[in-house]
């Protein structure tokens, strides 16, 4: 029966903060894509806390932080993984995709769940993605489906100012997050409907189980979804980050607005196909965007941040991420990360935009 099954919401503090990150292995010098996954994950030995995991490309590893208190603790334990990895001699780059690398040079990694993957998907995977994903930890079901409500309308933004992947297959596709591109070929991995609450979530969950035949909810790549067997909720729209402080300064938004759509009071769920549009325009053109409200009319991205950063601050001092949340306004003036990545390679070409990543994904750099 529905709401009787087993979650694991409310088995820890509430509004705890995880992080995980897609990042591509690369050769050290000069950041050729490389499918040597299995190779890093035989040599590397996380020391500090958090785990390396393989993903569903051979060319890619997932950094996974320990469940934290705040960004900063978070943050820390995936610089500490990042170095884990680049002392097995491969070279890493955080990006939503890999600037350079060819279709079809990606290996899907040896792993049932990945092999049934290729076999659902077909070559809708033949482009390997790096994503951020961010989780919230919730104390009992319920609010977990108000702060996923809440959160929808936040989306747009968030994938504006996390758009990280200009470059793909060795041109600018003009778009700001060519991982967004990429991923609309995949299933389920839209913007989802707002739920009623939480038995509303398991029946919606238990339908399109059967229609897709697929094992369970973790089949869904929805760009937000309640994660009952971790207790989260878990933002997904974001491309993956080069430099750890753009990842810090993100995961402190979300991390604040996520809090802020738990506890306050809700507001009326926007129109999935309204958040479907705004997607699309933040992948398209970023922090330069201008993305729709509710009722369809369209803001700059400076404006929309404005109005969520006056949010975020009301629970900034509570989380201990006030000093993150500062880094936006760089964010914003750099054109975020698809503005770095174009900066480098006008100047100096993709070649140099490769070795440039390379240096500004090791902990560190700036």
């Amino acid at each position: 029966m529905t709401g009787e099954r087993e979650h694991e919401f409310g088995s820890g503090d509430p509004y705890t903060v995880g992080v995980e990150e897609e990042l591509f292995l690369c050769d050290p010098v000069t950041g050729s894509q490389v499918n040597v996954s299995g190779a890093v994950l035989e040599r590397v030995d996380p020391a500090g806390g958090g785990r390396v995991e393989r993903e569903l490309h051979a060319c890619q590893i997932e950094l996974i932080s320990p469940v934290a208190h705040t960004v900063g603790e978070a943050v820390a334990a995936l610089s500490a993984l990042r170095e884990d990895v680049l002392e097995t001699g491969a070279g890493l780059i955080g990006t939503g995709t890999h600037p350079r690398a060819a279709e079809g040079d990606a290996e899907i990694t040896d792993k049932q769940r990945y092999e049934r993957i290729r076999d659902l998907l077909g070559d809708a995977v033949a482009t390997p993605v790096g994503g951020l994903h961010i989780h919230v930890g919730m104390p009992d079901p319920e609010t977990a489906i108000r702060a996923f409500n809440g959160l929808r309308r936040h989306l747009p933004l968030l994938q504006a100012l996390g758009a990280n992947s200009p470059f793909r297959h060795g041109r600018d596709t003009g778009l700001a997050s060519a991982r967004e591109v990429s991923v609309r070929g995949w299933p389920r991995s839209g913007v989802p409907r707002a739920m009623v609450d939480y038995e509303d979530f398991e029946a919606a969950t238990d339908m399109l189980v059967r229609a897709a035949d697929v094992p369970d909810y973790t089949w869904f790549w929805w760009k937000l979804r309640p994660h009952p067997r971790l207790g989260t909720v878990e933002v997904r729209s974001l491309d993956a980050q080069s430099t750890l402080e753009d990842v810090s300064t993100l995961v402190a938004l979300t991390h604040c607005l996520a809090r802020d759509a738990a506890t306050a009071e809700p507001r009326p769920d926007p129109p999935t196909e309204i958040l479907e549009e705004g997607m699309f325009r933040a992948a398209r053109f970023g922090t330069r965007a201008r993305l729709p409200d509710e009722n369809g009319h369209l803001h700059p991205v400076s404006e929309l941040l404005a109005s969520a950063l006056a949010t975020a601050r009301e629970h900034a001092a509570d989380l201990g991420c006030e000093a993150e949340l500062g880094g936006l306004a760089g964010l914003i003036e750099r054109g975020g990360g698809a503005g770095r990545q174009r900066a480098v390679a006008e100047v100096a070409g993709i070649d140099s935009l490769l070795r440039e990543l390379l240096r500004v994904t090791a902990p560190g750099s700036r």
